[in-house]
């Protein structure tokens, strides 16, 4: 039976705003990002890849070339099936892993799944002609897709697998980027593109006697079916008499705690900070309608899908759904008047409320509602949308640990201990995410060397410097597909596709007219800082006043961070920026030399 007790969700809007102050209060840390760890030292195990055969070996490659690719995940794919179209084929991809997919290669868990719908997030499907088979495509096929882009565009002929950058150094007299790898490949090349990925570092959290726990371990994106047996729909017969324990409930465990739900004997869910949970409403693609579809669509339905959760409320809502609806108005921006941010809030509220009616009505037993109700605005955290998440705690074999906002007290070499009291578990999994706003060289994993050899590091040592977020100075020829001071949006891929075709804009430039080396201008990188900084608007207010997570770097955050910020408003808004630079033609900004 629902739950019908209305609780606390008579709320004045005093009330409310005490109760998210409250609730934010219970989670700052005055360690922020420095809380989490990565795959090194005694967790090098934890980065092992499980989906290849141990053993590959190959011969080292010595080439010259136009472009070295860093990275097979979208951002890579699209800026080399871009210069392909663009006629420029001398390139190589380096790429970790053993396929194409870049975070659809790792992230093979059970119902992992994409949270935008298909027709705008899968780039380039008028290119390739492929239909995703349903409106928020899972996991198995969103790597299927991206070893198709890679046979439409003739990429694996110039992608190096398993492959990582040992060392990446500018030569001064040549005009060149020397770039050596974990295979002995001599790669000398004119251009680089680092398209290093956005959710590309996993990370672990930093509790107490982590390394000290005597079962099986991972992290969700290197889920290990050999352990748990079963695929990506689930089916993990091998864990039906063991205590499974999970650590995090953001994006990746609401669509796996359903599966693991479904399969282990028990299952804890040890949880810091409620996700906000909203209906997802997946249904397979029409062939009909996918077929009336004219030319141009998926660029049109991008640009729609990007106006209605940005607050641009287009006349027509292409894509009719929860983050459609949530999000038409932004309730980040800077009002008026009182009047209208008395109005702000009131829509947040009242969205946020819905969420946690929807708890209410779904969840049966009272305490465990409560525990998983939300208190922070609808932009702190990205919202999620499932349907299998909220039901999955009325079987009888899920159990929340709440930690009221604490986080697990440690680890112990059985289980996992909350106030006090231990959990055994058989199998414990990090659900923890990736690094976000951490340092740049630090999520890529290797470190450029430019001009009078200064690093990338060093010479970011008081924050990003860039113009575009595509080129820093002292780094010529470097390109760079990222957040740090490029594009962001809730659908990743737009904000990757524009810088991408600004890379790819300037590189073809430079390969055209011969030119040796492009950087930008120390007073060029100074005013496009003041430019993102002009763009922060409520975005900065809002965010102070949130719940710690990635999005407002754990609640912290310094002058190094607030540097790296990307323009922050609409992915629209930077692309009519760089698009409206692009018609100028005289590369403004840049210092070129042939």
């Amino acid at each position: 039976m629902a739950n019908n007790n209305p609780s606390t969700e008579n709320l004045s809007v005093d009330e409310l705003r005490e109760k998210y102050k409250v609730e934010r209060q219970k989670r700052l840390r005055s360690d922020g990002i420095r809380q989490y760890q990565d795959f090194s030292g005694e967790f090098k195990d934890f980065d092992r890849d499980p989906y290849v055969q141990p053993g590959f070996t190959r011969e080292p490659v010595t080439q010259e070339l136009d472009v070295v690719i860093v990275g097979g995940g979208f951002g890579g794919m699209i800026a080399a099936a871009n210069l392909t179209k663009a006629g420029i084929t001398n390139f190589r991809i380096v790429e970790k892993a053993g396929d194409f997919g870049g975070t659809w290669y790792w992230n093979r868990y059970p119902n992992a799944a994409c949270d935008v719908e298909s027709y705008v997030y899968l780039p380039l499907l008028e290119e390739t002609g492929y239909m995703p088979t349903e409106k928020y495509a899972k996991a198995p096929e969103i790597f299927a897709y991206c070893q198709l882009l890679g046979k439409t565009f003739d990429l694996y002929r110039a992608a190096l697998f398993q492959t990582e950058i040992a060392d990446m150094r500018w030569d001064e007299r040549a005009n060149r980027w020397i770039v050596t790898t974990s295979r002995q490949d001599n790669l000398s090349t004119k251009f680089i593109v680092i398209a290093g990925g956005v959710l590309h570092k996993a990370k672990l959290p930093g509790i107490t006697g982590i390394e000290t726990f005597k079962g099986r371990t991972f992290h969700t994106s290197r889920w290990d079916y050999s352990y748990t047996g079963g695929n990506s729909q689930g089916l993990m017969d091998k864990l039906a008499d063991k205590r499974v324990g999970i650590i995090g409930t953001g994006a990746t465990a609401v669509q796996v705690v359903p599966k693991l739900a479904e399969s282990a004997k028990e299952l804890f869910v040890f949880q810091r900070t409620p996700a906000a949970v909203g209906v997802r409403g997946n249904k397979p693609t029409d062939p009909d309608w996918f077929k009336s579809l004219k030319p141009g669509w998926q660029s049109k339905r991008i640009v729609n899908f990007t106006q209605a959760v940005t607050g641009a409320q287009p006349e027509i809502d292409l894509i009719e759904d929860e983050w459609t609806r949530m999000m038409r108005v932004d309730t980040r921006k800077l009002p008026d008047n009182d009047e209208e941010a008395a109005e702000l809030e009131r829509i947040d509220f009242e969205n946020m409320q819905g969420i946690r009616q929807r708890i209410e009505q779904i969840i049966d037993d009272p305490k465990t509602a409560e525990l998983m109700k939300p208190w922070y605005g609808q932009n702190c955290k990205r919202p999620c949308f499932h349907d299998e998440y909220l039901p999955a705690f009325n079987r009888p074999n899920v159990h929340l640990i709440d930690t009221d906002g604490k986080g697990v007290d440690e680890v112990t070499e059985a289980g996992v201990v909350v106030n006090g009291v231990e959990y055994p578990v058989d199998l414990l999994i990090f659900a923890s995410g990736f690094e976000v706003t951490t340092g740049y060289t630090q999520r890529l994993g290797f470190d450029p060397v430019g001009r009078d050899g200064v690093s990338l590091s060093q010479g970011w040592k008081d924050g990003p410097s860039t113009l575009h977020g595509v080129l820093s100075r002292g780094f010529p020829n470097m390109f760079m597909i990222s957040t740090v001071q490029g594009a962001q949006a809730t659908n990743f891929v737009h904000s990757i596709g524009e810088v991408a075709q600004h890379v790819t804009f300037l590189l073809a430039h430079c390969l055209e007219q011969n030119i040796a080396t492009i950087e930008p201008t120390l007073a060029a990188q100074e005013d496009w800082l003041q430019t993102l900084f002009g763009q922060v608007g409520g975005v900065a207010r809002y965010n102070a006043t949130c719940t710690p997570g990635y999005l407002n770097g754990e609640g912290g955050g310094d002058v190094r961070s607030a540097r790296a910020m990307a323009w922050i408003t609409s992915v629209l808004g930077f692309a009519n920026y760089v698009e409206s630079w692009r018609t100028t033609a005289n590369f403004a900004g840049f210092e070129i030399t042939k």
